[in-house]
């Protein structure tokens, strides 16, 4: 579990990233050279607390994968429109990506709504994206390459950590149009609220796999929390990708009998109600899925809610919708 907090990730300069590019494509090759990089390693935290808490129940944890982040203006809209949510869980967030304008993506989404924030590198990307991607670009070049997970709150965040999830480095070695270093991830803190802490936790699992894989990521980070945070309610949050490569049925992954096992209940809204949707990147999907959840432990959870991800002119913001969940209590 990685601890360390900095108020801005180094940077990834081009050889840094031509040597990635240049590694045998191995597991030990991948690992030796993430271990080197420091933004691999540590945690951005940054932006401004509106309040400094404690929280009161009930409130809105809102969760949201924003398949890069390309419009954080309309974004904020968005998230301000639909939920008052004091905490936001993001996946897919760029930064120094050149299709994203070089923008750090939560950074300035957290300045929109006001909150502090947590980022950590998923990926460092070593190209531009996808062919839909591309057009998206105005440079030629990606001014770091980071490609990442975070979590916005109005209170502060406490003890922030980042877990990389068991996996087997499948975009390093064959990444196919998105060659990349790095591993899917969850990234957390502790959030204090009028009838104690709790834990929050922002995580996206392996897309391009199988169920038995995700379940695999579930167990290990539910262990990793268990260790670090013995006792603690804790909230997962974000997209478990449940139903990719699996024809599209959430109910065949474990990693639901796994949570259960472990003591966590899933809210995902209506079970009949998909969650992916087109988008200006992902423009035909062959398959509406419901790839997003959360899972809950410790806490009572009331109306689970998905919402449109369409700005005020109906243009997607992401090939997600938006999920919002009630926390009425602790158990």
């Amino acid at each position: 579990m990685i601890r360390a907090t900095v108020p801005a990730l180094a940077g990834a300069p081009e050889d840094i990233r031509l040597q990635v590019a240049a590694l045998p494509r191995t597991i030990a090759a991948h690992d030796g050279k993430m271990a080197e990089l420091p933004f691999m390693n540590a945690i951005e935290t940054g932006g401004n607390a509106a309040s400094a808490g404690p929280l009161a129940f009930p409130f809105e944890v809102a969760a949201w994968n924003l398949e890069r982040c390309l419009f954080p203006e309309a974004t904020a809209g968005l998230l301000r429109q639909a939920t008052s949510a004091p905490v936001v869980l993001v996946s897919e967030m760029d930064d120094g990506m050149a299709r994203t304008g070089q923008r750090n993506t939560t950074a300035d989404l957290a300045g929109l709504l006001g909150m502090a924030y947590a980022y950590g590198v998923e990926f460092l990307e070593l190209g531009l994206g996808s062919a839909t991607e591309r057009a998206f670009c105005k440079d030629d070049f990606n001014l770091h390459g980071f490609h990442g997970n975070g979590l916005m709150a109005a209170v502060p965040l406490a003890q922030p950590f980042m877990l990389r999830l068991e996996g087997e480095r499948l975009w390093f070695i064959d990444g196919g149009d998105q060659p990349r270093l790095g591993e899917r991830m969850a990234i957390g803190a502790v959030i204090e609220t009028d009838a104690g802490p709790i834990v929050i936790v922002s995580v996206h699992l392996e897309s391009a796999t199988t169920a038995a894989y995700r379940e695999r990521q579930v167990a290990s980070l539910i262990d990793a929390l268990d260790e670090a945070f013995p006792g603690v309610p804790v909230l997962i949050g974000g997209d478990l990708n449940t139903g990719n490569h699996a024809g599209g049925d959430f109910e065949a992954e474990g990693l639901f009998r796994q949570a259960a096992a472990r003591g966590f209940s899933r809210h995902g809204g209506p079970l009949d109600r998909m969650t992916t949707r087109p988008s200006l990147i992902t423009r035909w999907p062959e398959r509406a899925m419901k790839l997003d959840w959360f899972l809950a432990r410790g806490l009572v959870v009331g109306e689970t809610r998905i919402v449109p991800s369409l700005d005020e002119t109906g243009r997607p913001l992401s090939d997600h919708d938006l999920i919002v969940c009630r926390i009425e209590g602790l158990e």
